[in-house]
């Protein structure tokens, strides 16, 4: 098992490669998926998940796309986006994949895989936190 540790990563980034990994048939596991980061104007990125958010199909709403607030959740929504789902490669790729808020104390000593070029330290603009976003779309650590 593959272990990409989150934090300060790029999420679009990141997230490619994980997606990458699972096509190969390796499993992985992401961890601090809270500490992933998104570039942009936060303003901008809250209206548009929330937007997301509120998308159904008229004729049948239970078959709208679902687009969660936990961040674990989230960042798993991100990834499957670049697999094909549609398929049963792609589900069965996802059925590789965890991810985690925090680390888990089994993965805590993992030796950690790094996503080239993912690494939020060369961005150049302003960017934040999945657990801020998610926590603006309505997400409360607490329960």
């Amino acid at each position: 098992m593959k272990v990409v540790d989150g934090k300060g990563m790029i999420l679009g980034r990141m997230a490619a490669g994980v997606a990458k990994m699972l096509l190969n048939g390796e499993e992985v596991a992401v961890l601090n998926a809270e500490g992933t980061v998104m570039s942009g104007d936060l303003a901008y990125l809250i209206e548009k998940y929330k937007h997301r958010r509120t998308m159904k199909d008229k004729s049948t709403p239970e078959h709208s796309p679902k687009w969660p607030r936990r961040p674990d959740l989230f960042v798993r929504r991100i990834i499957r986006g670049m697999l094909p789902f549609d398929n049963a490669r792609g589900r069965q790729a996802l059925k590789r994949l965890r991810v985690h808020i925090g680390a888990p104390d089994d993965l805590q000593q993992a030796e950690k895989v790094v996503v080239p070029g993912a690494n939020a330290e060369k961005l150049n603009t302003k960017y934040h936190t999945i657990e801020l976003l998610c926590e603006r779309l309505g997400y409360s650590r607490g329960g």
